[in-house]
């Protein structure tokens, strides 16, 4: 089964979010990810505040908790650690 990462967010410091992108795309990249939401419009209904949705899709469901869980992404994440506010699930395909 495939997996998902499914991250709803906002950041509060533009060049922190761009080199953390930079860094989270190329770890998904080399990881046979794929973007297949990565912000743009939405209509937040039933409680949902935060302003960006990203959804990249997986092979596994074990390849995406692998990847979150590693050296590289964990790196990337350093960039973002103290201006954004995240609510980050992966999950199991069907």
């Amino acid at each position: 089964m495939k997996g998902y990462w499914i991250v709803r967010c906002e950041y509060h410091d533009p060049e922190a979010f761009e080199e953390y992108a930079k860094v989270a795309t190329e770890v998904v990249a080399k990881n046979d990810g794929k973007f297949l939401v990565r912000g743009g419009q939405q209509i937040n209904k039933e409680n949902a505040k935060l302003e960006r949705t990203v959804l990249v899709e997986f092979p596994s469901f074990k390849l995406a908790e692998e990847v979150y869980a590693g050296d590289a992404y964990q790196a990337a994440l350093k960039h973002i650690k103290n201006c954004s506010l995240r609510d980050f699930v992966i999950t199991e395909g069907i």
